[in-house]
Formats: C-alpha cells, structure tokens, sequence
C-alpha cells in the first residue's frame, strides 16, 4: 500500500515536472519571435523636377460660325454636306431670291434714270441759264459804258454852251438806267453762281444719291440669299434640307475651325503663378493611349469676377483630326522647373495628421525611423525635398504606410546587396 502510494507520487511529480518545462520551453520560444516588416528601399536622387498642374476641360474648336440667314426664304439648294471641308468665302447654299431679283433689277433701272437726268441737267439746262446770265451782264456793261461817255462828252458840250440843259439830263438819266440794269444782271449772274446752281446741282445729285442706294439695299438683301463661309474648317451641323425654309436669325449651318483645339482650364492665382506662355502641357482623351502633346496659348490678363480665378488656354495641333470638339478631356501643364532638387519617390512621402510631411528611414538596428520633411513640388511619381533629409539617404519606398516607429523590419533582397540607412542617411 505505502508502496502504491509512493510510485503514485512520483508519477505526479514526474509529470508536474515535464508539464513545467514544456511551459518554459513554450515561453521562451515565444519570446524569441519576434515579428518584422518587409520593406523596400529606394535612394534619395539630386535631378530636374517640373510643378504639374491638372484640370479637366472639354476641347473647343479654334474658331466657330454658325451661319445665320438674314433674310427668310425656302433653302433652294445646300452645295455642301455635313463633314465636308470648306473654305472663307466658298458657297455654301442658296436661297430662292426671284423676288429679290426683281426688287434688285428696278432699283436699277430707277438708278440709272435718275444718272440721266443728273447728267442731262449739268450739261445742257444749268449751262445754258449761265451762257444766258453772262451774255446779259456783257449787255448791261456795255449800254453802261456806252451811256457814260455820251453823259461825259455832253458834260463838256453844256459847259461850253453847245447844248441846251435838256440834252445833259437826257444823258444823265440813260446813264442812271444803264447803272440800274447793269446791277441787276450784275445780281443775277451771282445768283446763279451761288444759291440757284448749288441747289440745281445738289438736288439732283440728290436724287442720284437716292436711287443709288436703293439700287445697292436692293444688291444686299438679294446677295443675302447666297449663304457663304466666314472662315476655313468643317461643316459640323446643317439641320435643314432643300426645300425647307431657313428663318432669318436661326442658325442654318454651323463651320468650326477644328486644325487646332482650345482646352480652357480655370485655375487657382497660386497655381497660375507657375505657368507662362508656351508652357508644355499634355491632354488625357478618351480612347487614346497615349498623352496629347499641347501648349499654354493665353494666360487672362485678369482674374474671372465670379469665381476668382484665372482663364488658362491650352492650344493642340490637330492636323489628322484626331481629337474632336465637345470631348471632355483632362489637361495636365507643365509649370516651375528646379535643377538639382533632392527628389524621392512619391509613394515614399506621408502625410500626418496635422497636415505635415515625413518619410520613414531604418536606423542601422533595422527599426523603422520617422523623420520629417518640408516639401517642394510634388508630382504624381516624385516629391521634391527642401529639408528634414540628406542627399545620401534611402527612404523606404514601398511597406512604409501605417508603419510605426521603432517597428523591426528586413529590407527585401532587391535592396539588401546596397546597405541600409541610417536615420541620418548613413550606410551600415
């Protein structure tokens, strides 16, 4: 029995004991792991970097006309269809214009009329009442002269008591007669000269005026029928067809200038502060592959009232018509550029809480090290560095998010061969 018990006791202690190490054993193995990071690191590079500043816009044509009749009359025949390429003062359409015609034809005819008698008027009735004035006033100057030497000879023969005082007042008095009609030729000559003619002439210069214009409203109104092109480019809308009527101020045909695009893009004053003109820029369109190669063409002068911003034109050749108008596009423009900028990946760059930026580094114990930064331009690959890191550091490029500090990590193989950094950005 005592000896029952005594083997009993042993196996329990026996077993105590083997329970009690494998504990320890558990324990310690446990503490031995310890988990790591895996990341990557990527070196602090000194280059160029250029300011990106995005928007999106919709692609206008260069120059557009939407053609408005002025006149309202039954389209006769279109000469062009939609797509077509045309170009400044090619015949587009025609309207019926019979009656124009015609209204167009009288005035002519009145016109012409009306030159006639103008022309009638200064070669034969004005010069005649002239010649008439002038032979007249030749008359009235010689009975004159004529009269005033027979008073003069008389004079002499009364004071010599030849003739008798009647004779003298005879003389005298034709002379005063002469004088009085001489005078009013004198008169009427003038008159003629002045008032009489200049109101003949202008009067029917007048009326040659008149008809003249009536002959050239007339012209307008029929020349309106003919509906042609203000500018080179494309026909993008004709919404009538023969036959239909085309009411004055309603849009006929529409031509755009599409051998370049316009993106306009608003952007902040701050972000337009980097841009000048002839800046490179680029558009994202849909179904294309690659960027669109563009240019900044005009920068507005002033900010717009409404929003506060200023009015940016991207211009891009378009010579294959390969982009097309009303296609909403995205526009990225190339601004401030600095040479020998400490660059690093944009993925390596994080943003905290507060706003601010840092990078995560590993210290020569292989623990993750935070360390601030002050950024410059920031692009959607790189990040320019102003300060807070060395030019020979490694930051970690890919693992870093949501890393704490002082968190074991490995950097993976591709890394390992180039050495780790410090978080002063010395090697080990």
């Amino acid at each position: 029995m005592r000896k029952t018990q005594s083997s009993l006791m042993l196996r329990t202690a026996t077993v105590a004991c083997v329970g009690a190490f494998l504990i320890a054993g558990c324990k310690s193995k446990e503490a031995a792991v310890t988990p790591q990071v895996s990341v990557q690191l990527a070196p602090v590079t000194i280059g160029s970097i250029s300011q990106t500043i995005e928007a999106d816009a919709v692609l206008t044509p260069l120059a557009m006309a939407a053609i408005q009749p002025k006149v309202t009359s039954p389209v006769q025949h279109f000469l062009v269809q939609r797509g077509d390429h045309v170009h400044a003062g090619q015949l587009l359409l025609t309207l019926e214009n019979k009656d124009l015609a015609a209204a167009a034809q009288d005035n002519e005819g009145a016109y012409k009329a009306a030159q006639a008698t103008f022309e009638t008027s200064m070669k034969s009735t004005l010069p005649e009442d002239f010649a008439r004035a002038g032979f007249d006033l030749k008359q009235a100057q010689a009975d004159y002269d004529l009269n005033r030497s027979i008073a003069q000879a008389r004079e002499k023969l009364f004071q010599q008591g030849a003739i008798p005082g009647r004779d003298l007042d005879l003389a005298r008095n034709a002379l005063l007669q002469s004088k009085a009609t001489l005078d009013l030729a004198q008169a009427h000559y003038t008159a003629l000269q002045t008032a009489t003619r200049e109101a003949a002439i202008q009067a029917a210069r007048g009326e040659l005026q008149s008809a003249n214009g009536r002959l050239l409203n007339a012209k307008a109104m029929l020349s309106y029928t003919e509906i042609r092109s203000p500018i080179d480019g494309y026909v993008t809308d004709r919404p009538l067809f023969d036959g239909e009527t085309a009411q004055a101020g309603t849009p006929v045909i529409t031509v755009m200038d599409t051998h370049a695009l316009i993106a306009k893009v608003h952007l902040a004053q701050v972000e337009a502060a980097s841009i000048s003109l002839g800046s490179d820029a680029t558009f994202s369109v849909p179904g294309l592959s690659d960027p669109y190669p563009a240019k900044v063409v005009l920068i507005s002068p002033a900010l717009d009232a409404g929003s506060s911003t200023l009015e940016i034109w991207v211009r891009a050749e378009n010579p294959h018509q390969t982009l097309k108008a009303g296609t909403p596009v995205h526009v990225s423009i190339t601004g401030k550029t600095v040479d020998k900028a400490t660059i690093i990946p944009a993925e390596a760059l994080q943003t905290a809480e507060d706003g601010s930026h840092f990078v995560m580094l590993v210290s020569a114990k292989n623990t993750a090290v935070r360390r601030p930064v002050t950024v410059g331009i920031l692009t959607a690959k790189q990040a320019q560095i102003l300060s807070g890191l060395p030019s020979d550091s490694k930051v970690i490029s890919v693992g870093s998010y949501a890393l704490d500090p002082e968190t074991p990590v490995t950097v993976s193989s591709a890394d390992a061969s180039s050495g780790d950094a410090s978080p002063d950005g010395d090697k080990q």
